[in-house]
This record gives C-alpha cells, sequence and structure tokens, in this order.
C-alpha cells in the first residue's frame, strides 16, 4: 500500500485544457473514486499517475517518491483498463502471469504460486487452463482483475472496469470489488461516470467537471450536501428550480409563479437562490394539498416505482414515487417535501 500525491497537475491536448490545476491527496489504503462525464478529465488523470500520460506542469508521487518522470514499470503499479486486454493465445493463467514475466518477478515456481494465489482471491482457479474466448465477460474481468493483482502492487487503477458488463454482473462485480478491497487493502483509484459505482465502492469520490475538481467527500457527505447546481445535478439527477428567498416570517422560496415552499432555518440569506430537490425527496398527492400544484406531463413505469414528469412553475421537473401511486397525464397533483431536504444553492 501507499498514497499517492498529484500537486498542481496540468495537462493540454494543443490548445485543449484536460487537467486544469488538480492537486489530490490520496492516503495509504484508501479506494477513491474519480467520478464525472465523458471528457472530464478524470481517464487523463488516471494516466498521468499510471505513467501512460505526461503532463505539463506538476508533479506526481507515490509512497513518497517523485515518479513523474518515470515508466510505468518503475511506478509500482497496477492498472485494469475498459477493454480487459487479454492475450487471445495465453492461457488464464499464462495471462496474469504475463506481468511478472515481463517485469521479471521471482522464479517461475514463484510466478505460478502468486498466479494461483490471484485466481483464487477471483474465484477462478478452476479455469486456469482456458482460453480468453471460452469464457463469459464477467469471467474475462476477473481475469483482468487478477493479472492486475497478481503482482501486489502499491496502486491499483481502475479505468472504468465494469462499463461493458450487463447489469446484473456490475452489481456482482460491485461486491466482488469491495471483498477484494478489504482483502488486499490496496490503495485504489477507480474511474467511472456512474454514480452508483461510484457511491458504492469509495472511501471519497472525486466529483471532476471541466478539468477541474468540483466537489470530494465521502460518499454520504457529497450525495447529502452537494455543494454546487452541477453537483446536484450529477449526483442524484437533482431537480434545480430558480426562486427567490424571503421571510414572511418564517424562510419561504418564491417560485417563478408565485407558489411558495418552506425553507428550513439557516437556509441561505434573502435574494436569488437555485432549489437543488432530489426525485427521490419529493412526495405526490392529489390536488388541493398542503404544497405546490404541478401538473402531470408524463408517467414512466420502473416497475417498482413510477417516475412522473411534472410542469411546475414554468419547468420540468422528475419525481420517484411508488407505483401505487398512479396519476394520469394532465392531472395536477399536489408536490411537497420536508423543509429539511431542499438545498439552497447560490446563483
Amino acid at each position: 500500500m501507499a498514497n499517492v500525491r498529484l500537486h498542481a497537475i496540468r495537462k493540454s491536448f494543443g490548445t485543449n485544457t484536460v487537467i486544469d490545476d488538480v492537486s489530490l491527496d490520496i492516503a495509504s489504503g484508501e479506494f477513491v473514486s474519480l467520478l464525472g462525464a465523458s471528457g472530464c478529465g478524470k481517464t487523463t488523470l488516471l494516466r498521468i499517475v499510471a505513467g501512460l500520460e505526461s503532463v505539463n506542469s506538476g508533479s506526481v508521487e507515490i509512497d513518497g517518491r517523485v515518479v513523474t518522470d518515470l515508466p510505468p514499470e518503475q511506478r509500482d503499479i497496477a492498472m485494469m483498463f475498459q477493454s480487459y486486454a487479454l492475450l487471445p493465445h495465453l492461457s488464464v493463467a499464462e495471462n496474469v502471469r504475463f506481468p511478472l514475466r515481463m517485469r521479471r518477478i521471482g522464479a517461475r515456481q514463484e510466478q505460478q504460486d502468486k498466479v494461483k494465489a490471484a485466481l483464487d482471491t477471483v474465484q477462478l482457479g478452476h479455469l486456469a487452463e482456458r482460453r480468453p474466448e471460452q469464457l463469459s465477460g464477467g469471467q474475462q474481468q476477473r481475469v483482468a482483475l487478477a493479472r492486475a493483482i497478481v503482482s501486489r502492487p502499491k496502486v491499483l487503477l481502475l479505468d472504468e472496469p465494469l462499463s461493458n458488463l450487463d447489469a446484473r454482473l456490475r452489481e456482482d462485480m460491485q461486491v466482488e470489488l469491495m471483498d477484494i478491497h478489504k482483502r488486499l487493502g490496496l490503495t485504489t483509484i477507480f474511474v467511472t461516470h456512474d454514480q452508483e459505482e461510484a457511491l458504492s465502492l469509495s472511501n471519497r469520490i472525486i466529483l471532476f467537471n471541466g478539468g477541474r475538481i468540483e466537489q470530494q467527500g465521502t460518499p454520504a457527505e457529497i450525495y447529502a450536501q452537494p455543494g454546487s447546481a452541477f453537483a446536484s445535478s450529477f449526483l442524484g439527477a437533482a431537480n434545480l428550480v430558480p426562486a427567490t428567498i424571503a421571510h414572511a416570517p418564517a424562510a419561504v422560496a418564491v417560485l417563478a409563479d408565485g407558489q411558495r415552499l418552506a425553507l428550513a432555518r439557516g437556509s441561505t440569506a434573502i435574494g436569488p437562490t437555485t432549489l437543488a430537490l432530489r426525485q427521490e425527496d419529493l412526495s405526490l398527492g392529489v390536488a388541493g394539498g398542503a404544497g405546490l400544484q404541478a401538473r402531470v406531463r408524463a408517467r414512466v413505469y420502473l416497475g417498482s416505482r413510477n417516475r412522473y414528469v411534472l410542469q411546475l412553475a414554468g419547468m420540468e421537473i422528475k419525481v420517484l414515487a411508488a407505483n401505487d401511486q398512479v396519476f394520469a397525464d394532465g392531472d395536477t397533483v399536489t408536490l411537497s417535501i420536508d423543509p429539511g431536504r431542499v438545498r439552497c444553492l447560490s446563483r
């Protein structure tokens, strides 16, 4: 295990700045997710840690040693790619052994012992002699993971490793990754655009936006206390509603159509704001109740729940509701929310 320190990293491709003055400390044994939309710079930053991309300025330290100009093989890291990159002409065991051979780690018997241990860790010891084309997608993913951990690197880098799996396998592999991290304790940097993966796997989430760190914190902190409109909309897909805060006499948010929403004490000072209303925090009721009045534009059936698209104050908002609540298109409904669940963001 090792700590990783990035200091003032800048990276451009021509005139396009991809990483803009990013500094980050990752503790030994921590599982950190770099989360963000495509093109935000998270994969480029991972490749900089791996030594696969150079920097325009800044430094990379692993376990207290500056490695900014060192090649990947001298950094004691392992990287698992989105495509798995298994060698089709080699068996499972030889694929896992490959990095040990390339780096000349141990004699043949020691290498074989390490391969067996790595395959047992991912529960694939019984498939050691098969070729990659004889494996399912989930099994190939496990082989790639075994290859990444076989040398017990100081830092494990994972680049969207679950994106090629179907929904059920992704859920299974999330549990597998959590279990392996607990057992091996490797410092892990995980790149993903999937908020559910980041929330379920990480000790800490680093949210990227336009080459910069937008916000960071534990999954609970970053989900419950988004610090910006971008963080609110990306994590949990909150509805962002323009409003004006007034005191009459208690704090209320006045929407564009004049409707009022009660706020918790200590909300943002009087003036313009943006309300972040998470879909799952909103409750629906029949028209005329205590709360905001909105009109149903569409209902999307999701099995255990319905997602309603509503017209409110001249804009669309989305609400997740139990599937025993059924409203038709065009119905007027009452929308309510606990004041403590309303987030007021500065404009």
